[in-house]
């Protein structure tokens, strides 16, 4: 069985258009029917594939990308990043978390501390939650007045159109879990002594909302999803089906871009290593 690409084209987020998350399986596996042996071949094809595409990539130096990765919490970002990045060279990939603003980043707008970890040419960045947060946590929590945070999503796609002009290609990632799932995977940790570090009490806090997240996502992702920055809504409550979409979705960005090495140093045919 092959991988087929098109398939990732029913997860990408329509631009301008009303989007509701309830309209989504997050236990799709869809043509392979939960066949997670047959799918671990073809993943495995595909890390090949992207290892390869982010050496050239970094080789090239005339390309950059920039993942975002969203999602509920223990909706999977750290083992995406894990699994599907597992063989790419460490020094062409970097990942940016955004926990809780510093104080030297309140007293800068919100979107300050997001540019300085932006990609640069040849790199690959991934943030591990991101400047989205400021449309999801502020908003469920009024953290700030609904006037400022309504703005953002204008400011985001600006932001983001800036980068797209000056060579960055932008992938977003909502990883997305059943509530049910969720559950299953906090009382896994609690479980699971050699998990026991992952479970932070503020995630039973913060489940209580998953309601107001829903909707909060819902309009993040309706809004800012363009041509030139595209929200996927990945199925993520099997891993490894979560993990082969984003791979294919990568590895056909990366492919289209045309990419290529530079051209070797002249003389090379002369040189003899004795």
């Amino acid at each position: 069985m092959k991988y087929d690409h098109s398939e990732t084209e029913r997860y990408r987020v329509t631009p301008k258009t009303a989007l509701k998350l309830s309209t989504f399986d997050p236990q799709a596996t869809l043509s392979f029917g939960g066949d997670k042996k047959e799918s671990q071949k073809i993943f495995e094809n595909l890390n090949a594939r992207l290892e390869a595409l982010q050496e050239l990539l970094y080789a090239d130096g005339r390309h950059k990308l920039l993942i975002v990765l969203q999602g509920m919490d223990t909706s999977g970002k750290d083992g995406s990043i894990r699994h599907i990045f597992d063989r790419v060279n460490p020094a062409g990939v970097s990942v940016a978390s955004f926990k809780r603003p510093t104080s030297e980043e309140l007293a800068h707008d919100y979107l300050w501390r997001v540019e300085a970890k932006t990609p640069g040419n040849g790199q690959i960045t991934i943030f591990n939650r991101s400047h989205y947060e400021d449309v999801l946590v502020v908003r469920v929590h009024n953290l700030v007045p609904e006037e400022r945070w309504k703005k953002r999503y204008d400011h985001i796609k600006a932001f983001e159109e800036r980068l797209a002009d000056e060579g960055t290609t932008i992938l977003k990632f909502f990883l997305h879990i059943s509530k049910d799932e969720q559950k299953e995977r906090l009382e896994e940790r609690l479980a699971d002594p050699a998990k026991n570090w992952k479970f932070d009490v503020n995630d039973l806090k913060e489940r209580k909302h998953w309601d107001s997240y829903t909707t909060a996502y819902e309009e993040a992702l309706s809004r800012t999803s363009t041509e030139r920055a595209p929200w996927y809504v990945i199925p993520a409550n099997r891993n490894w089906y979560r993990n082969l979409v984003i791979s294919s979705v990568l590895v056909e960005t990366l492919e289209g871009l045309g990419l290529r090495p530079p051209p070797a140093p002249e003389g090379l045919a002369d040189i003899v290593v004795e």
